[in-house]
């Protein structure tokens, strides 16, 4: 018989399951993991370093970029450190549309991490079912903003423009006749807060059958349960946060803990695990879906009976209306400066933090008083996560990697920024 030796392996960056550009250098006993390294940094972009370059309102667009799934989250961070600065409080509508729109991002954001984490583990019909129910909510983010991804919806004093009251209509063609063509327009007919009222009606069997397919099976749980635990003190000591830090039983969340935004006027649940394993932080993320569910349902009801503004009344944030700027020159003029030079924020420093899909997500801001910012520092929470990958691996079988990388939600752009 062969005797087992031991191997200094590659995890990555070219491995499917690596999710993006992550290597991992492990040092193998046969088939356990001895120690893990991890290598970044492959896919840096010097996103900090760029802001610092640029007018305040002109990195709003890289803040997409960053979680590249969790894309309107990011900005949220972004904007509310802005706001902060420069001393304004968005309108009460603009503050229920930016919930709304973080409630949905963090369902996309969930949505992809259980198609790809089924699909690494096995679980292939995940990946398919996951991506029929993302494709209406990239409808809702085009709806808005014209984008299916890289939004840009927030700004510093509100969001971009109201909800619309008609959404995009399919057509028919070779494969979709009138008459399934029809079929395929219902839910669209109305305005986009009724087509999103449709897929909240909808969304909680969506997530039954995702439940029916792991919750109990068999294969899932011998590839999740007591894999990659983190006991709650360890949790804490090595900086976890969102799904991460709950699944180990510690109920932190920031829009409990310190709402910001309208979160302290609507009801939820903050699930919370208790063995701190790879399928408690699965069971964390499915019950985070039906509570954002429940939020958005929330925000809806507000939203139809509360018109108003959706951006601050400030000139100096906020461009003119577009038939001004066609007819008058100062607003002409109001409108260049705004989008060439932007906005000076007051000296000063200040952080912000909002509970994205992944954890804590902050920006922290150091202003000279000029139009750009002297520091840019982004708190990613796939950093943190990361950065425990050789402690939670340790002692696991090389196929184990697989499942807690996925466990992690791991997003390169953030990490790496």
């Amino acid at each position: 018989m062969a005797e087992i030796r031991n191997y200094t392996m590659n995890f990555g960056p070219q491995h499917p399951a690596a999710h993006g550009v992550l290597r991992v250098v492990m040092e193998m006993d046969g088939e356990v993991i001895e120690r893990a390294d991890t290598h970044i940094g492959l896919l840096h972009r010097g996103t900090e370093k760029l802001a610092e370059s640029k007018p305040y309102n002109q990195s709003i667009g890289y803040m997409d970029r960053l979680d590249y799934v969790s894309m309107m989250c990011n900005e949220h961070a972004y904007v509310m450190t802005i706001e902060k600065m420069y001393g304004v409080t968005p309108p009460i509508r603009a503050q229920y549309i930016r919930v709304m729109f973080d409630e949905i991002t963090r369902i996309l954001n969930h949505l992809l991490w259980i198609g790809a984490h089924g699909l690494d583990v096995g679980a292939m019909t995940m990946f398919i079912y996951a991506f029929r129910e993302r494709e209406d909510l990239m409808d809702a983010y085009e709806a808005v903003s014209g984008a299916r991804m890289h939004a840009t919806y927030y700004r510093p004093g509100g969001v971009y423009r109201d909800l619309p009251d008609e959404m995009p209509q399919y057509e028919p063609n070779k494969r979709f006749n009138e008459e399934k063509t029809r079929k395929r327009n219902e839910d669209r007919s109305g305005s986009l807060l009724d087509f999103l009222e449709s897929f909240t009606n909808r969304f909680p069997g969506y997530v039954d059958e995702y439940e029916t397919l792991l919750t109990d099976n068999r294969i899932w749980k011998q590839r999740l349960v007591d894999v990659g635990i983190v006991t709650p003190e360890r949790a804490i000591a090595l900086g976890f946060t969102g799904p991460m830090l709950r699944g180990s039983g510690i109920e932190w969340d920031l829009r409990r803990k310190q709402p910001y935004e309208v979160y302290d006027q609507l009801k939820f649940d903050i699930p919370v695990g208790t063995n701190g394993d790879s399928y408690d932080r699965y069971l964390v993320r499915m019950e985070e879906m039906r509570q954002s569910n429940s939020i958005i349902k929330q925000c809806i009801d507000w939203l139809r009976v509360n018109p108003g503004e959706v951006m601050a009344h400030d000139s100096k944030l906020a461009p003119p209306v577009r038939t001004k700027v066609k007819e008058d020159m100062e607003a002409l003029i109001s409108h260049f400066k705004l989008f060439t030079e932007g906005y000076c924020l007051p000296e000063g420093e200040a952080y912000c933090a909002i509970e994205h899909p992944k954890g804590e997500f902050g920006t922290y801001i150091v202003s000279d008083g000029t139009n750009k910012p002297y520091r840019l520092k982004i708190r990613a929470p796939g950093f943190a996560h990361i950065a425990a990958l050789d402690e939670m691996t340790r002692g696991h079988m090389l196929s184990d990697m697989v499942a807690i990388i996925g466990t992690q939600d791991l997003v390169f752009g953030e990490v790496d920024r």
